[in-house]
């Protein structure tokens, strides 16, 4: 699974959008210095969202939107299409190159 797609099942999950939890991370007084047990925990028990995809959604909150670009172009399960994560939701992905 991408990145990215970790994303999309968060917002799926929660039905906020990546930007939008990290503003409501940000209410909350997260930011990168937060434990990510702590994030883990919160998104469990507001959103039901399960380990795995809050760790994702928690090294956007650590370390923000770009990744490696170590799957960027590859053809196994994590690739991705760039290193810049799209965090303003599904609906709002811009289209596609190509």
């Amino acid at each position: 699974m991408s990145y990215q797609a970790y994303l999309d099942a968060v917002e799926a999950e929660s039905g906020k959008t990546p930007r939008q939890l990290l503003d409501l991370a940000a209410e909350r007084g997260y930011g990168p210095a937060t434990k990510a047990g702590e994030v883990v925990a919160w998104l469990a028990e507001d959103f039901g969202i399960g380990r795995g995809h809050a760790m994702a959604f928690y090294g956007v909150l650590k370390n923000g939107p770009t990744i490696s670009d170590k799957h960027v172009g590859t053809t196994g399960n994590h690739r991705d299409a760039s290193t810049e994560l799209h965090l303003d939701g599904v609906a709002n992905r811009p289209p596609a190159a190509g």
